[in-house]
């Protein structure tokens, strides 16, 4: 076997026909800056050529599984390009990355501790199974900054959750706990945090097992089945957040949201959005 590329952001490491893929930013939450993104995005691609794999565990090192896209000043991909053809290319990464997992022939596996927020979320949404610890959660931020869910994670979670519950967690920004992820069908299996990485290895291990020319071709077909539409409503919605991060009242939740997250004002009145 060829060596392993390495990565400065996620460690890979296999056990016969598994691989288990740990992103690997604990003291940022696991945090999804253009970097992390451009190595899952490369890790994801390499299985293509890699025909002795056949499942492949997702995980968070550290307490969480990811917090989503990084905010935080000076981060990586942070910078505004200069111009509106760069920044629509940069902001992509997120999008190839998820479609690059999405797209794998492996049998994909999400092994989710503690929050999988924003793109984290959707990052576990693109994967064949969800395994949650019971202290697990997910929450899609990105209304509460004034902007929309990009990397094409709306047709992911509507597809799982059903179309008014998508609508509760992207548009309401509701945060579900391990139970309701399980009711409303994001999560395939909760167990204890303890168990979580030999539950997804036991998982694992029962799909690698299987024929596995039979078992991507069926993966592959159920994805066109249920994606068939994803490109003709989902294309632009890199160029729909683009939008909205201009707008008066992107700057308005941007504000509240920080002053409630640094100074924890739950009494301050709620932002009063203009549709500007």
């Amino acid at each position: 076997m060829a060596e392993e590329p390495r990565y400065e952001n996620l460690t890979v490491r296999r056990e016969g026909h598994i691989a288990v893929v740990t992103f690997n930013r604990p003291a940022k939450a696991n945090a999804l800056n253009h970097a992390h993104l451009a190595d899952i995005e490369a890790v994801a691609l390499a299985f293509r050529e890699d025909a002795a794999t056949r499942a492949v565990v997702f995980t968070g090192a550290g307490r969480h599984f990811s917090s989503g896209a990084d905010l935080s000043p000076g981060a990586p991909g942070r910078n505004p390009a200069p111009g509106l053809l760069e920044r629509r290319r940069l902001a992509r990464i997120g999008e190839r990355a998820t479609l690059a997992v999405y797209d794998m022939d492996q049998i994909t596996i999400a092994a989710w501790n503690g929050a999988a927020m924003g793109g984290g979320a959707v990052l576990a949404t693109a994967m064949d199974f969800r395994i949650g610890a019971e202290d697990c959660f997910m929450q899609y931020p990105e209304i509460d900054i004034g902007v929309n869910l990009m990397w094409k994670g709306l047709a992911l979670i509507a597809r799982l959750a059903g179309p008014a519950r998508a609508k509760r967690l992207v548009v309401g920004g509701e945060r579900l706990q391990a139970p309701q992820l399980a009711e409303w069908g994001v999560l395939d299996a909760v167990v204890p945090p303890a168990k979580l990485t030999e539950t997804a290895l036991a998982w694992a291990r029962r799909y690698a097992a299987k024929p596995p020319i039979a078992a991507q071709m069926i993966k592959r077909s159920v994805n066109a089945i249920v994606g068939v539409t994803d490109g003709a409503v989902m294309h632009m919605d890199v160029d729909q957040n683009l939008l909205a991060a201009g707008t008066e009242d992107r700057n308005i939740a941007a504000t509240a949201y920080r002053e409630k997250t640094l100074g924890g004002a739950e009494e301050a009145a709620p932002p009063q959005f203009k549709g500007n």
